[in-house]
């Protein structure tokens, strides 16, 4: 008598869900846009929304800006320079202002974009905490020259004694490297953390944006549209999300395009 044959291996469970984890208006680009080049501040005080950008060496916070000024300008730019041969530190060193510019009125749109240096693990090195808290009210004169030992004083030739409306920050996005998450620092992710709180106590909105999903996950990687399937992107937003304490609605993914000649249909579609 022979044995039974051997049962046939279950098979592998799928690494995509049946619906996307959250809806997403791919097709809304043109309406979002248009609201953005009509927007004016609510407040006659304010020139320009000021949105300051952090996150760790590496997550992209100049790529991000390319990506923003690369869909408003419709071609690729380097409005921001970057450095992905050395993604280990901080390319950017000085407090600067990135303006969009509206090429029907030839002017610049109300909202500016302000790179800073990134955190990094080891003491004295990527921005000092007390900086950001510094950028943060306004207080972080443009062209300063970040000192990772130092922090900046009352005093000091970067230092902005009497920072008008527009100086404020007004939004915080915190750029985050999706297959970098794991392998991010308690030190970084403590320094964040305290920004955050600040931020909650001056009542600025916050955004989380995950970066590199691509490089995380090679299902995205061929199909963009594919995140919001992925249960790998899910699990890395929900391990993010207890590491930081951020909810859901205030997370975002983006896939960062740094290199090219024309601007890929995947990145005008998401924005």
């Amino acid at each position: 008598m022979q044995p039974a044959p051997a049962p046939a291996p279950a098979p592998a469970p799928s690494k995509v869900f049946d619906k996307p984890w959250r809806n997403t208006p791919w097709n809304g680009r043109d309406q979002l846009l248009e609201h953005l080049r009509e927007y004016v501040p609510r407040n006659p005080d304010i020139e320009h929304v000021r949105i300051l950008l952090d996150g760790p060496v590496g997550a992209g916070k100049s790529s991000f800006i390319n990506s923003i000024n690369n869909v408003f300008q419709n071609k690729i730019t380097m409005k921001a320079q970057v450095d992905s041969a050395n993604a280990d530190r901080s390319y950017t060193i000085k407090y600067k202002t990135h303006k969009i510019e509206n090429r029907t009125t030839e002017s610049y749109y109300p909202f500016v974009f302000n790179d800073v240096m990134g955190f990094e693990e080891k003491s004295g090195k990527g921005v000092h905490e007390d900086d950001l808290i510094k950028a943060l009210t306004g207080h972080v004169k443009e062209g300063h020259k970040f000192n990772p030992s130092h922090s900046l004083t009352e005093g000091d030739l970067g230092y902005n004694k009497s920072p008008s409306p527009s100086d404020r920050t007004h939004c915080l996005v915190s750029l985050i490297p999706a297959d970098k998450i794991a392998l991010m620092d308690d030190e970084v992710i403590k320094k964040m953390r305290a920004i955050r709180v600040v931020a909650s106590e001056l009542g600025i909105p916050q955004m989380v944006i995950l970066t590199r999903v691509d490089m995380a996950c090679p299902l995205v990687k061929e199909q963009l549209r594919a995140m919001y399937l992925s249960k790998y992107i899910k699990e890395k937003v929900r391990h993010f999300l207890e590491l930081n304490r951020v909810v859901i609605f205030q997370c975002s993914i983006l896939q960062l395009f740094l290199t090219g000649t024309c601007m890929p249909l995947s990145l005008q579609l998401i924005f």
